[in-house]
């Protein structure tokens, strides 16, 4: 096989997480030429301007670019970030295009991955939630022509769609592949680096859903209120840059100065899933509570609509923005019998799953061209 040319698109600390172990098995192999385009949250100073922490992972080919300053219009950051994209493929000409979840910047990649008849790869398509997040990535799924999945479930979704079944391949969940690493750092040093000083804490992480940004004002009042009256430890993450995003940063400006709370822009990867293994807790609408939460056997306080459909699992509280249900589910949260893992999100080996696919010939020879496939 002649040396392949890929391109991974990261626009946010999350996607960039569980594609890690991805681009870092396919730079240590001779057969790939691996860049990364970085754009989106990691450019922000607000966000914690994770560019660094892509830099600081050793790997080669970045290319950083700035789609927007804040979030105002998401239709415009999208034709910014195709803009960008579109004049850096037509230059650096790869073979594969990476693009991961539901973010504008991953439909950016996948449109101009499709229109320049590049390959397009989806990780993690199929799934479902209760937001345009779920619009947005079945729009990338139909634009691309790989797909890779996390389980069965997101496969025969994908089908359903009309996708062809042998595009369709199940390696995992990315993400797995480090929360099983066995070169995460202790507890102890995390701590230390973030100088988080609880010994018990929850951890909290809460976005806005574009669709209900009348409500966003109000939610969160109601969410800030609960945490404050139940007196807990919470280390505070803040939310995606998505539209609503300071709604939601100015009313956590009624965290300052409590000593319950530590407010972080960014936490990196590793350490988050570390921090995350050793909560009491976790409280919020981040798909880390339904996702990465249940792997670590760690409950979770799933409210709103943002993650409807996505998982159930029996460590997942769903509940609304209602101030009693909140301190109620903190109790419960608190006093939760230990359960059985019950999520499928694959066995940790995503990236030799996906080396062993690159490797070979038939995914290289997927056509461009795609087809509608009926269903009986």
């Amino acid at each position: 096989m002649n040396k392949k040319r890929i391109v991974f698109l990261t626009g946010t600390r999350a996607d960039f997480g569980k594609m890690k172990s991805l681009i870092k098995i396919t730079q240590e192999s001779p057969l790939f030429d691996v860049h990364i385009f970085v754009t989106g949250m990691h450019m922000i100073a607000q966000y914690g301007k994770t560019i660094i922490e892509v830099e600081k992972s050793g790997f080669k080919n970045i290319y950083p670019f700035i789609n927007h300053d804040e979030i105002v219009h998401m239709d415009r950051n999208l034709a910014t970030t195709i803009n960008g994209f579109s004049h850096y493929i037509a230059e650096l000409q790869p073979d594969l295009i990476l693009v991961h979840g539901d973010r504008i910047e991953a439909m950016a990649g996948a449109i101009v991955g499709s229109l320049n008849n590049i390959l397009v790869a989806h990780i993690e398509g199929g799934e479902i939630s209760g937001t345009i997040d779920e619009l947005i990535r079945h729009s990338i799924s139909k634009l691309s022509h790989i797909h890779l999945v996390s389980n069965q479930e997101a496969k025969r979704r994908l089908v359903q769609m009309g996708e062809d079944e042998a595009a369709v391949f199940t390696i995992g969940s990315p993400d797995l592949d480090i929360m099983n690493s066995k070169e995460l750092p202790s507890i102890e040093f995390v701590k230390e680096y973030y100088q988080i000083k609880y010994d018990n804490y929850a951890i909290v992480m809460l976005h806005p859903v574009t669709t209900e940004l009348k409500a966003i004002k109000k939610q969160v009042k109601i969410f800030v209120d609960a945490l404050l009256e139940s007196q807990q430890n919470y280390i505070v993450i803040y939310p995606n840059n998505d539209l609503g995003s300071n709604l939601i940063l100015d009313e956590y400006e009624r965290f300052n100065d409590n000593p319950n709370i530590q407010m972080y822009p960014s936490i990196r990867f590793e350490y988050f899933l570390v921090l995350l293994k050793h909560a009491k807790f976790m409280i919020g609408n981040s798909s880390a509570g339904v996702r990465e939460a249940p792997y670590y056997k760690i409950p979770a306080i799933n409210i709103g609509n943002r993650q409807n459909n996505r998982v159930h699992s029996k460590s997942i509280i769903n509940i609304d923005y209602n101030k009693e249900d909140i301190l109620e589910a903190i109790q419960t949260a608190l006093h939760q019998e230990k359960f059985e893992q019950d999520v499928d999100f694959g066995d940790g080996k995503s990236d030799q799953n996906f080396l062993k696919l690159l490797t070979g010939e038939s995914v290289w020879n997927i056509s461009n061209q795609k087809q509608f496939k009926d269903r009986d």
